[in-house]
């Protein structure tokens, strides 16, 4: 994919995942971005690790390898940032 289609397929992604994780108020359009891209990568290499194919191109499969993955990284998120910030 390009790098305007992964910025687009990023954002669609980063987008939905928020909705998912209920984070959609406190993250704008750079990091829904921002998710939605590093979760395709994170996704990506969950599929490979367990034998699937990766996100190669802009299809329905590719969307929830990604989306796992961006809701794998906006937990993650949560969990390890916002926590810390908590307990200051």
């Amino acid at each position: 994919m390009g790098i305007l289609l992964w910025i687009i397929f990023g954002a669609l992604v980063g987008w939905v995942a928020s909705k998912i994780m209920k984070t959609d108020a406190e993250q704008g359009a750079l990091a829904n971005i921002l998710f939605g891209v590093l979760g395709a990568i994170l996704g990506g290499g969950i599929m490979s690790f367990f034998g699937a194919r990766d996100v190669m191109s802009f299809d329905i499969y590719s969307f929830l390898v990604a989306l796992l993955g961006a809701c794998i990284l906006i937990y993650l998120y949560r969990a390890l940032v916002l926590n810390a910030k908590s307990h200051q």
